[in-house]
This record gives C-alpha cells, sequence and structure tokens, in this order.
C-alpha cells in the first residue's frame, strides 16, 4: 500500500465494537469527490487497511467499517451501515 495522503486516523475519537475491537473516526486530509472537503470527519475503521487510500472510497456518518472488511473504488457507505467481516464494498 502506498502512503496515506487521503485520510487519517482520529485517535483520540473512538468506538469500541460489542466483539471488543477498537474502531477510529476518519478525518480527510484531501477533496475526496464532491462531497468530502479537506477536514471533514468521517466514519470509523479499524485500521487504514480498511478503507483505500485510492478512488473516492468514504466512510460516512456513524458507519462502521471493521476485520478483514475494504471499502475501495468509489464506494459509500453511510448512515449506520457495519461493515465487517470478510466484506468488500
Amino acid at each position: 500500500m502506498s502512503e496515506n495522503k487521503k485520510y487519517e486516523l482520529v485517535k483520540d475519537d473512538t468506538i469500541t465494537t460489542p466483539s471488543g475491537r477498537t474502531l477510529y473516526r476518519i478525518k480527510a486530509l484531501v477533496a475526496i469527490g464532491l462531497l468530502v472537503a479537506p477536514g471533514d470527519l468521517g466514519g470509523y475503521i479499524e485500521n487504514v487497511n480498511n478503507l483505500s487510500v485510492y478512488g473516492d472510497a468514504w466512510v460516512y456518518g456513524d458507519a462502521w467499517v471493521y476485520g478483514d472488511a475494504w471499502v475501495y473504488g468509489d464506494a459509500r457507505v453511510s448512515g449506520d451501515a457495519r461493515v465487517y467481516g470478510n466484506a468488500w464494498v
């Protein structure tokens, strides 16, 4: 994976899943598509392997992505969605 210049994990904004995994809110470092501006907060991911650093993929609101799940391309995960396990969006 290349260096992540798309978003960062907000280390002081976390939640814990019922299975005990720690998820971190994401913050955009650059504009992503037409809907996300630099500095916008997104949803929660477990680590950078859950959200591609390429394309316009983004996790919005209170959505969670964790485990071996991966959001990539131009996919959007939003609302109260929970994406986990081996899911690819």
